[in-house]
């Protein structure tokens, strides 16, 4: 496993008020801890408030999204070496949002995760199964098709060198949490796909969990021998939470 890692996914939340209370916030509590790797993906016009917020912290910073294409007429999108220049270390890609609600397919996911990785950035392939997929049977087969479309685009060590984030889409938002075991269940899956490829490839995959983490179920999660921390989402929005989490990470990281 890589070291851990715990990512605050804030989705299309915050102003700069509020944002500034809890990027200190967050700074001020992750100071001294180690064992485990941090950051926070605020929407794209907050990008150069956390910048200078988290500049000099044990805190990272990334974005949620980013455009399969480098630059060109393409309103509205934005290039990863935009990114860079924010000093962007990660980019989700593939969030089941996206996928939803946009319409994002297995290719262009793949197209996003290859512009991350041209820009220097990390991304955080998001993968997981509908609540009707799981109750048929096909969590697996799911979860198969969209790693296997990044593997075939971008090649299985690209893949084990980013992280990768199982979201049982049932379980975002839904205050619904796929239990422990579920959760282990999928990412021991993942990671014996990924040394399907190269043995030496599973071992090394950053394999984070997403969905409804919070503070009470973060070190039961994080205690699975495949769960590499978590893509947080609306604990991400409460500093006392967030951190809670990354210091559950954190003890999992000794």
């Amino acid at each position: 496993m890589g070291q851990p890692l715990v990512a605050g996914n804030w989705k299309m939340h915050g102003n700069l008020s509020t944002n500034a209370k809890l990027l200190d916030s967050v700074r001020q509590a992750l100071v001294g801890v180690n064992g485990a790797r941090f950051a926070v993906c605020p929407p794209f016009p907050y990008l150069e408030q956390a910048r200078q917020a988290l500049a000099g912290s044990n805190i990272a910073w990334g974005s949620q999204n980013v455009s399969e294409h480098d630059s060109g007429a393409y309103t509205g999108e934005v290039a990863g070496a935009m990114l860079s220049d924010f000093g962007c270390t990660y980019a989700i890609v593939g969030h089941s949002e996206r996928r939803a609600i946009y319409g994002e397919r297995d290719a262009q996911v793949a197209a996003k995760f290859q512009a991350a990785l041209r820009a220097g950035l990390v991304p955080i392939l998001c993968v997981g199964e509908t609540l009707a997929e799981r109750e048929s049977g096909d969590t697996e087969t799911v979860v198969a098709r969209q790693l296997d479309a990044v593997v075939a685009a971008a090649g299985a060590q690209a893949v084990a060198d980013a992280v990768i984030a199982y979201e049982p889409v049932w379980a975002i938002g839904t205050g619904k949490t796929a239990t422990p075991g579920q959760a282990q269940s999928v990412h021991e899956f993942i990671r014996k796909r990924l040394a399907a490829h190269g043995s030496a490839l599973g071992p090394k995959a950053t394999i984070l969990y997403g969905g409804s983490v919070k503070a009470s179920n973060a070190v039961e999660l994080f205690g699975q021998a495949d769960v590499d921390g978590g893509l947080i989402g609306g604990a991400a929005l409460v500093a006392d939470d967030f951190v809670a989490i990354c210091k559950a990470a954190a003890n999992k990281g000794k």
